[in-house]
């Protein structure tokens, strides 16, 4: 767990916090619930988020009955110290009524988040450069193979364009963005720097340079 909490002032809301749930990989908020410092406690302790009922006045570990347990990824505190941040892994839905989340919403992760899980990723490669990787050994060979490996790629994603399949072509393309994505780190850059392009140039007032 990734715990970034200094203090929490339990005492603002008569021993309780409220505490935000979300899912660590969607993004999306979950549920909304309270907890007191056992509560806390013993989520810290069991890496599953436990919560304080205040009409059954007791703490009750989400998931101890339907098994949808709420597996802590990290715990944030606000800036005022009075409520919790806290991402999550779900199992199963969320909800009592059975849907994903409290507001009735499917929880399904946008495929672009995955972008930045992938460069986070590469990055970690090509921080610790794990023998054995094929990342490290695109890393090893040097700017000029990374390069070529781009080129060949995005040759590759053209012709499955213009005489293969679409099935083919999302094949290729995927190759094309993994070797970009690799050249981009060994330059010091991050796929978001791309979008952060295409984002200024998307403004009607943008003008070529």
């Amino acid at each position: 767990m990734d715990i970034k909490v200094d203090t929490i002032d339990f005492e603002k809301m008569d021993g309780l916090i409220p505490a935000i749930i979300q899912d660590a990989k969607s993004l999306k908020v979950l549920m909304l619930g309270f907890m007191n410092k056992e509560a806390y406690d013993k989520t810290l302790e069991t890496g599953k988020v436990t919560f304080y009922s205040r009409t059954r006045k007791c703490i009750w570990t989400k998931g101890e009955t339907s098994g949808n347990f709420l597996n802590v990824v990290s715990i944030k505190n606000d800036c005022d110290n009075d409520t919790l941040l806290i991402q999550v892994n779900p199992v199963g839905p969320v909800c009592h009524t059975g849907a994903d989340t409290c507001w009735n919403e499917k929880n399904e992760a946008n495929p672009l988040l995955f972008l930045s899980y992938l460069q986070d990723f590469i990055n970690k490669r090509h921080e610790e450069m794990p023998e054995g990787s094929y990342t490290t050994s695109l890393f090893k060979d040097g700017i000029n193979r990374m390069a070529q490996k781009v080129g060949e790629e995005a040759l590759e994603a053209v012709i499955e364009a213009t005489n293969g399949t679409n099935e083919r072509l999302v094949y290729e393309g995927s190759d094309f963005l993994y070797h970009l994505i690799v050249l981009l780190t060994a330059k010091g850059l991050r796929i978001e720097d791309l979008a952060k392009e295409l984002q200024v140039r998307h403004d009607p007032n943008w003008h070529k340079h």
